[in-house]
């Protein structure tokens, strides 16, 4: 009888270090880690070490504006950007852009400023829209008869679109180190914004993203850390 019960204590025992072990187990492999933000380095395409000067062209303009001029503020814009960035020289130059094939042209570049050899080109073409959006607002029941004359239920939004083809052209080969497209756009609801506005207003991402992506600026990544 002595033995049954021994037995059975045992087996109590050994059941109760298994559950406990499993659950452990459990613990470490769902909840036990703790989750952290990192910096990680990006690999830049471009050596600004190797070049003497940036120099910002004009931009090839699809159609230019009846508020500003495109090609001008996106000039002076960059111009300023390249320079607080990489502490180079940066000045503006004004080239004889025909079409969209004239950035994938080495020798056109090779051409550009001879005095200019150690000179890293920056340059390319954009697109901006404008255009007014109309929708119909959703119909709310009256339990009243309102006095008021009901407001209009058509609303209007004014909806504007940016692309750019950006391209930073090494002189002495002409090849293009870099070159992306960067699209974006953004509604308002405000029916006296005007397109100068806009037009900065989505240049702030514009700009965010192609430093990051030139410079190798750093970027935010969650990683999982075990304890």
């Amino acid at each position: 009888m002595r033995m049954t019960r021994t037995k059975m204590k045992r087996k109590k025992h050994l059941n109760l270090i298994l559950l406990l072990g499993f659950l452990f187990l459990v613990s470490c492999g769902t909840g036990d880690y703790m989750r952290v933000r990192v910096e990680m380095p990006r690999k830049t395409p471009i050596n600004f070490d190797a070049y003497e000067e940036i120099v910002i062209t004009n931009f090839l303009v699809k159609e230019e504006t009846e508020d500003f001029y495109l090609s001008e503020e996106l000039t002076k814009y960059f111009a300023e950007e390249f320079k607080q960035k990489t502490d180079k020289e940066t000045t503006s130059l004004e080239v004889e852009l025909q079409d969209q094939e004239a950035f994938q042209d080495n020798a056109f570049w090779q051409k550009v400023s001879p005095d200019k050899n150690k000179a890293l080109f920056f340059t390319g073409s954009l697109e901006y829209t404008e255009e007014i959006r109309k929708s119909i607002k959703s119909a709310k029941k009256r339990r009243f008869e309102e006095p008021f004359p009901e407001e209009s239920r058509i609303e209007e939004r004014r909806f504007y679109s940016l692309s750019l083809h950006l391209y930073l052209i090494d002189k002495q080969t002409g090849e293009a180190l870099f070159q992306r497209t960067f699209k974006e756009s953004k509604a308002y609801q405000n029916p006296n914004q005007t397109s100068y506005f806009a037009f900065y207003d989505m240049m702030i991402n514009v700009r965010d993203k192609l430093f990051r992506q030139i410079l190798g600026e750093e970027q935010i990544q969650e990683r999982y850390l075990i304890k």
